[in-house]
């Protein structure tokens, strides 16, 4: 099923993100994962692609054979950086072959040297070459505190509007702490006329190595009421995770409180954190009134 079909239904949706694994030894456990976070039945679910399309083999793998077994909706990554067109038809092929119907577009990270040859220098270019290539589902990513190598965030809006007009279907944003960074970024892409669907892009938190990774990747704000909370119970793996857990259920009752349908919780690989928001906001699901998303 193509993820804009759930997305424009009138109900909540939840979904989950994991990421392949670097090497067949590690592959078992990765599917033991994956397959525990599919039987909560999530609305889809998205596997990443390795830097420089380094686990590129296992993202199509891990993918199928969850679509395959539990029948939830897939949503491959694929990424600019070291792709070229063959690599890029060859990945297409791979996921139409596997009945999968999305594909999550993205320009990646670049290697620590800044090099990389690639066909497709921006995700626009990878969007709009799917598009005229396939008819696939198209996803994308957006930044609501900016992206990074972005001069201001008008500029940034520039992007994600040329994205959607290259045909990308949705969209989904970078991890964030505060709900009104969100809220204000959803105001000024509407008011740029950009109207497909966003989904809100949730992280929980269950480290502070995690917190201090995050916070240099993406530049997010960091409320200090979650700063108390990484203070506080930091020091106690156990109480983080729960606390972490807590955090990001509590912004997504927020978020569905306030009329946006669409979550998307980076999960990774950790069936005990997706079970823990399920089981606070499972209640909350396919209850859909109005929505700003």
């Amino acid at each position: 099923m193509k993820i804009s079909h759930l997305l424009s239904r009138d109900t909540v949706t939840l979904s989950f993100e994991i990421f392949p694994p670097k090497s067949e030894q590690s592959l078992p456990s990765v599917l033991r994962a994956a397959n525990a976070i599919a039987s909560l039945s999530p609305d889809f679910m998205s596997v990443t692609y390795g830097a420089a399309g380094t686990t590129r083999r296992y993202t199509i793998e891990v993918a199928a054979q969850i679509h395959h077994v539990y029948g939830v909706p897939l949503l491959p990554h694929l990424t600019c950086v070291s792709v070229d067109q063959k690599c890029a038809d060859a990945m297409l092929d791979a996921i139409k072959s596997a009945n999968i119907d999305n594909v999550m577009a993205l320009r990646g990270d670049m290697p620590l040297d800044g090099k990389a040859e690639t066909f497709f220098p921006h995700a626009v270019d990878l969007i709009r070459y799917i598009k005229s290539h396939s008819d696939l589902c198209v996803g994308g990513a957006c930044y609501p505190e900016g992206h990074p190598e972005s001069v201001n965030k008008e500029k940034d809006i520039d992007f994600i509007k040329q994205k959607v007009d290259a045909g990308c279907d949705f969209l989904t944003t970078q991890m964030f702490l505060d709900n009104n960074v969100f809220y204000n970024f959803l105001y000024r892409v509407r008011a740029r006329g950009i109207s497909v669907p966003i989904l809100a892009g949730i992280m929980p938190i269950t480290s502070a190595k995690q917190l201090h990774r995050g916070a240099s990747l993406s530049g997010m704000n960091v409320p200090e009421r979650f700063r108390a909370i990484v203070d506080h119970f930091g020091d106690s793996p156990a109480a983080m995770k729960q606390a972490g857990i807590i955090y990001a259920a509590e912004q997504i009752v927020d978020l569905i409180a306030n009329g946006v349908r669409h979550i998307h919780v980076y999960s990774m690989n950790k069936p005990d954190v997706a079970q823990g928001i399920y089981s606070l906001v499972e209640g909350l699901l396919n209850r859909g009134d109005s929505s700003v998303s």
